[in-house]
């Protein structure tokens, strides 16, 4: 049965904030971009059991853009892979949540990404095994919109394309900033929808805030077989926290006295939000 989805992006986005307000710092825009593709994918979308994590029948997740790893992590501890308490271990000496995601370290997690661009050719990696052992395991990426300048990214593109992977979903976060500024400025992608389709893949473009459009676009996906599938997830860096959404910088915040204030602000805020079962 599927997770009240607005309810569990809620809960997500709170144990994100609640961890980074802790540690102090942290990559809070292009986790927070995310957080309801992956209330999706893992409150209705994904077959998986958080009790056996290794369970040879699971759909594989692959957060190519590994500095999300905050929001990722909330999403595992809210599934039960792991008390949300561990959450307060992010970064620490010796934690099992670094600041990108380590498979040999953290339970749930299936590839360890973080360098730019390799994460996505380790999904397609993943999802070419899948199809040669012709097993029904579905395989979800995100790569980031800033990550897409990775040349890496593009050959993983192609051969996913040219090996028609209809078990894999490409997902591009595009919250149009990267660590050094605007994408337009540092390097214009363009129209990411057209140059996927390009490339060969049938591709979407769905409002990333909204669980029910990213829901359907993933059933919509999956109806088209016998080709490589894309949904560019049209996102704001912060998304879900107002001040940070405005943020000009706020790839990785460092969190100062008005930050935390603002930080702590919208934990009461998502905590009454949470408490009202995800209505806003």
């Amino acid at each position: 049965m599927s997770e009240n989805l607005p309810l569990f992006s809620a809960q997500i986005r709170l144990e994100t904030c609640k961890m980074l307000a802790h540690r102090g710092f942290g990559h809070l825009g292009g986790a927070l971009s995310i957080v309801e593709t992956l209330s999706v994918l893992f409150g209705e979308k994904m077959n998986i059991d958080p009790k056996n994590p290794n369970w040879d029948q699971r759909d594989y997740f692959v957060l190519s853009k590994g500095h999300a790893g905050p929001s990722y992590y909330s999403t595992l501890a809210l599934k039960g892979y792991f008390p949300t308490e561990v959450l307060y271990t992010l970064n620490e000496n010796g934690t099992n949540l670094p600041s990108h995601p380590d498979r040999l370290k953290t339970i749930g997690v299936d590839t360890t990404t973080g360098s730019l661009g390799q994460g996505i050719s380790l999904a397609v990696g993943i999802a070419k095994a899948l199809k040669l052992d012709n097993k029904p395991n579905k395989v979800y990426s995100i790569v980031g919109d800033g990550e897409c300048n990775e040349g890496q990214v593009w050959e993983a593109f192609q051969f996913a394309a040219h090996q028609k992977l209809d078990n894999l979903i490409v997902f591009i976060d595009e919250n149009h900033k990267q660590l050094d500024g605007l994408t337009v400025d540092v390097s214009n992608p363009f129209d990411l929808r057209a140059k996927m389709e390009a490339f060969g893949f049938y591709a979407l473009r769905v409002d990333g805030s909204i669980e029910k459009a990213i829901s359907e676009a993933i059933d919509d996906c999956f109806a088209h077989q016998g080709q490589a599938l894309c949904i560019v997830l049209d996102t704001i860096k912060g998304q879900g926290v107002e001040f940070f959404e405005k943020l000009v910088d706020n790839h990785h915040i460092r969190f100062a006295a008005d930050s935390k204030s603002e930080l702590d602000k919208a934990i009461v805020e998502l905590e009454e939000v949470v408490s009202k079962g995800g209505a806003v």
